[in-house]
């Protein structure tokens, strides 16, 4: 034979809980907003822009890994249209096409300054390669740097909260998820 019991449990919102349920409520959810591909909102970004994202690491070592899918003044130039004036990959672009510009100039007959001479052709192709190397290494950084700070906002108090608070979950008294 079967006793059946019935249990009441008092279930409170977040912001119902004592400041020390609330803190252990944040700890058990800590990673609640990067347990899944946070990160492709990102990589979807860069893509957008002609940059493909194929890794990153947000330890001490803080990098990102990637390739230029179009050329560099490409990219540059769709920086400029996509993102906004206080953007550092828009600096980034803007300061990459007038030293790229520059180099035309420099690499040009003299006459036409926005052409190569075919007799500089390969000197420019040299300092072109560079030069897009170190910007393809700049947006990387650059890139790097918005997923740590991404990542760290996520995982912050604030955002577990909105989390917690728009998903309208419950807990019980002591801050356990219910």
């Amino acid at each position: 034979m079967t006793s059946m019991k019935t249990v009441e449990i008092t279930l409170y919102k977040f912001a119902e809980l004592s400041d020390e349920a609330q803190q252990k409520a944040i700890e058990k959810l800590l990673d609640i907003n990067v347990d899944y591909e946070w990160w492709e909102f990102t990589y979807e970004d860069a893509k957008r822009i002609g940059l493909e994202i194929t890794s990153f690491d947000l330890d001490r070592n803080l990098h990102a890994k990637g390739d230029l899918l179009w050329s560099a003044p490409e990219i540059a130039n769709k920086i400029i249209t996509e993102h906004g004036e206080s953007c550092d990959t828009y600096s980034l672009a803007k300061t990459f096409l007038t030293d790229y510009d520059k180099l035309v100039e420099k690499y040009s007959d003299g006459k036409d300054l926005t052409r190569v001479a075919e007799d500089n052709e390969c000197d420019f192709d040299n300092d072109a390669d560079e030069l897009e190397e170190d910007f393809r290494k700049d947006l990387l950084e650059e890139y790097a740097q918005i997923l740590s700070k991404e990542y760290y906002y996520l995982t912050s108090k604030e955002s577990i909260i909105e989390s917690i608070e728009s998903n309208d979950y419950d807990f019980t008294e002591d801050g356990e998820l219910y």
